[in-house]
């Protein structure tokens, strides 16, 4: 009875929270094993990932492990090669995101003018996506850019331009990498714009096309403003994948020739592994993440603010 009597004499704001009690309890129990799972399977090994970053840990000399603090980030600041790593990791993504968002959003509108069997063009879109990125990689290397046997080859010698060792030439070689990340991924944003721009509202257009507005006013000042927020999201995700990069690179070039085509995934994965330096190669890995983190920080306040 006394429960009873609180309750009634609770204000309509507290008597709404006392109720909705239990259904926060079974909230919280349903989502507790997937959260006990992310943070076994994702925030204790970051975790031990930066306490791996602030010790010397080498596999080829294990008696010199120790706590070296911040020094690992301060040879990281001196070297040479983490830096070229960085700047090719950043051309890398800024080219691959921005080839893949003007073609696949051209794409997308040139499908959208075809009345008929745009089932077909979407079912040949997924086919690139679904394939491992090693094998992408090795598809490219042995198929496409193989010097006068592979169809890249054959073509530019039809054209009249030579034949070229496409993975072997530092320039070229960095070229391919870009194509190779962006014909697998150009298919995601044309059909992810796609659908954005299939779900706008079509009285919009009509009205434009009563002003007698051109198709390019219709793109400028209806379709691009619509869709700007799909923009975001899809360089949001394609730059986080970018930027972790690796198989497809690994199976085409393995960073080469020399490590002109080798990002900084590539390289905390051949310091960790093929130098045996963990507590580097760690370190490593956690300027990437941060550099991940920020991209995607300062997207996501675009978002925001569009």
């Amino acid at each position: 009875m006394n429960a009873l009597q609180r309750q009634l004499s609770m204000k309509p704001a507290e008597r709404l929270a006392f109720a909705e009690r239990p259904e926060r309890r079974f909230a919280l129990a349903m989502a507790a094993p997937g959260v006990l799972v992310l943070i076994v399977t994702t925030t204790f090994p970051l975790l031990y990932l930066i306490w791996q970053s602030l010790h010397n840990i080498n596999l080829a000399m294990p008696g010199m492990d120790r706590f070296m603090g911040l020094e690992n980030y301060e040879r990281m600041w001196a070297d040479e090669r983490f830096w070229a790593a960085f700047g090719f990791t950043l051309i890398y993504t800024g080219s691959t995101v921005a080839m893949q968002l003007v073609i696949g959003l051209a794409m997308a509108l040139l499908i959208l003018r075809i009345p008929r069997a745009q089932w077909v063009f979407r079912i040949a879109a997924i086919l690139p996506i679904v394939l491992a990125p090693v094998v992408v990689g090795l598809f490219w290397r042995s198929l496409m850019l193989t010097p006068d046997f592979g169809i890249v080859d054959f073509a530019s010698r039809s054209l009249g331009l030579g034949s070229h060792n496409w993975l072997g030439d530092p320039v070229l070689a960095r070229v391919s990498v870009i194509v190779i990340h962006t014909w697998q991924w150009t298919p995601f944003v044309f059909l992810y714009m796609l659908a954005a721009i299939a779900a706008l509202p079509s009285d919009l257009f009509e009205a434009a096309r009563i002003d007698r507005a051109n198709a390019w006013r219709r793109f400028r000042y209806i379709t691009l403003p619509l869709i700007r927020p799909a923009i975001i999201v899809v360089v949001i995700l394609r730059m986080t994948v970018a930027l972790s990069a690796f198989a497809a690179i690994y199976a085409a070039t393995g960073g080469g020739p020399g490590t002109v085509t080798e990002i900084i995934n590539l390289y905390a994965y051949r310091v960790s592994f093929a130098e045996l330096s963990l507590g580097y190669g760690a370190a490593v890995a956690v300027v990437l993440l941060a550099l991940t983190m920020l991209v995607a920080a300062l997207l996501f306040r675009v978002r925001r603010e569009a």
